[in-house]
């Protein structure tokens, strides 16, 4: 048996599944690609989560686009990261090309345009449909993660909670929590110190300025209602077809601590709301971060350890993570040693670095007999890649150079009419668009505030009236005694004794 009829019986082996599964494309040796040798990923498998990697322009994009649409096909829904904004595509059907037949003919597969059901989603002033989550979802070990604070002003912060609580006070926005803090320290002040303690002002007020810093890059918009169901996400069309969810951050590069404050409050929601499912035949939800580089770049602590912890246990949810990213080194080990699929795209060796980091990127891939894993990394092509993915019993499957398939969906965006047709169609912005602004903490505690100035106002007024009120009567009370102790001049000159001496010398006379 030659190396050529040995390494199409160990592939073709490798990838036969009694289950269903995807196929990405055929298997390639020595720059051949080997027509019906196909390179298939188990669907019972793909919660595992996984890596696309690769040089800007090798392809990452369309694989993802490619793994995006087959899970589709297969009625599992996914949930897209779309930092560059250049998946909206996935709504039309593609126009075709010569090259994408010579492609799919060098593969062995037919090549079927389609468009597939597909949401847009955003976090921003962005068209689409709106993301929200409110404070009292997040919780306070939560939103104490988000703006990284002390320990104390973390108590601080359960303690908002819990008043809240205890006082039905919905925390539904920024300005509700904003509020809660400025009470906390001066109408409510004594309230608060003799329900929970003295809470100080020098940490009511730097918790201020870290959410005022995540209000600046738009938690303001994020925050509220009405707050996004995850079972949204898990939504199949009538064709039994899962829903492509496009979030569109192209506006969030620079806002790393929404960005953070989303990835949490998405990643915890669906840990804490989806069913156990263990190791069933396929996923519940795909969701594939892009330009994941830029994310565990610009992340706060928090976010690292909670993806590190939502990757070791989200997995039994039937959630697969997968991340794509231009370098495997730019994802945390402890993310990368739990990911099955791994999708390597060519790396450019320029520096010595980078000739390293080429080194141990081929030693996290299965040994074979067929590749100098190094060198291939650096000679694929555009849209070629090494693969390696579990097989149903979780084993790796051989590691193969393989032309990928081409997308089914246009490889471009949407254009501004297009878009609005597609939003103008969706069921969700409906159900999501309408920006509501119920009575909560906010207003409850003005209004608590005013019924407290006005009811101390009325008081200071009582007291004013009742303080005239004693002065008038002390008035009158003085004037009645200078009264009663003045004499009438009338009677002060009849009885003058002038007067009573002439009376007396007159009656004298009349006598004699």
């Amino acid at each position: 048996m030659s190396n050529s009829d040995k390494f199409v019986k160990d592939i073709n082996n490798g990838n036969t599944f009694n289950g269903d599964y995807i196929t990405l494309g055929a298997a390639m040796l020595d720059g051949k690609t080997m027509t019906d040798t196909f390179v298939n990923v188990p669907l019972k498998t793909m919660n595992r989560h996984g890596l696309i990697a690769g040089a800007t322009g090798t392809g990452k994009t369309k694989t993802l686009q490619v793994l995006a649409e087959n899970l589709s096909e297969k009625g599992v829904p996914v949930l897209l990261m779309d930092i560059k904004g250049d998946l909206s595509g996935l709504a039309k059907a593609s126009p075709g090309h010569p090259k994408i037949d010579e492609r799919h003919e060098k593969i062995g597969l037919p090549f079927n345009p389609q468009a597939f059901p597909v949401e847009v989603l955003t976090l921003s002033e962005q068209d689409g449909v709106r993301l929200r989550a409110t404070i009292s979802e997040f919780g306070p070990v939560l939103i104490s993660r988000i703006l990284d604070v002390t320990e104390t002003q973390a108590g601080i912060i359960s303690v908002i909670f819990k008043y809240c609580d205890d006082n039905k006070l919905p925390l539904l926005d920024l300005k509700d929590f904003k509020k809660m803090l400025q009470y906390a320290t001066n109408e409510g002040k004594k309230e608060f110190e003799e329900s929970y303690g003295r809470i100080s002002t020098a940490s009511t007020g730097a918790i201020l300025r870290k959410l005022i810093e995540i209000e600046q890059q738009g938690g303001d918009v994020f925050f509220g209602e009405t707050s996004f169901d995850t079972q949204d996400l898990l939504r199949v069309d009538d064709d039994g077809r899962g829903y492509i969810n496009i979030i569109r951050l192209t506006d969030i590069q620079d806002k790393p601590k929404l960005f953070s404050t989303f990835m949490l409050s998405l990643l915890a929601e669906i840990y804490s709301t989806f069913p156990e499912q263990g190791d069933s035949g396929r996923p519940e939800l795909i969701m594939f971060i892009d330009e994941a580089h830029l994310i565990f770049n610009e992340a706060s602590d928090a976010l690292l350890n909670q993806i590190e912890s939502i990757v070791k246990l989200i997995r039994s949810k039937g959630v697969g993570l997968y991340f794509v990213t231009q370098n495997p080194t730019d994802v945390p080990e402890a993310v990368l040693g739990q990911l099955g699929l791994k999708v390597q795209h060519a790396l450019r060796a320029f520096t010595a670095k980078d000739r390293k980091a080429i080194k141990l990127t081929a030693q996290n891939y299965p040994d074979t007999d067929y590749y100098d894993t190094a060198e291939v990394l650096t000679s694929l092509g555009i849209g070629e890649a090494l693969v390696s993915a579990l097989d149903e019993k979780g084993k790796p499957t051989p590691l193969a150079a393989t032309m990928m398939r081409a997308p089914m969906s246009r490889m471009d965006i949407l254009s501004e009419a297009e878009l609005a047709s597609l939003l103008a169609q969706s069921k969700l912005a409906k159900k999501y668009n309408e920006e509501i602004d119920r009575e909560s903490a906010y207003e409850m505690l003005n209004k608590k505030i005013e019924q407290a100035e006005a009811e101390e106002a009325k008081q200071k007024a009582k007291e004013e009236k009742e303080k005239l009120k004693r002065a008038e009567s002390k008035r009158r009370s003085t004037s009645t005694r200078r009264r009663s102790t003045r004499q009438n001049p009338i009677v002060k000159v009849l009885t003058s004794a002038t007067v009573i001496r002439g009376v007396l010398g007159i009656l004298s006379k009349m006598i004699k």
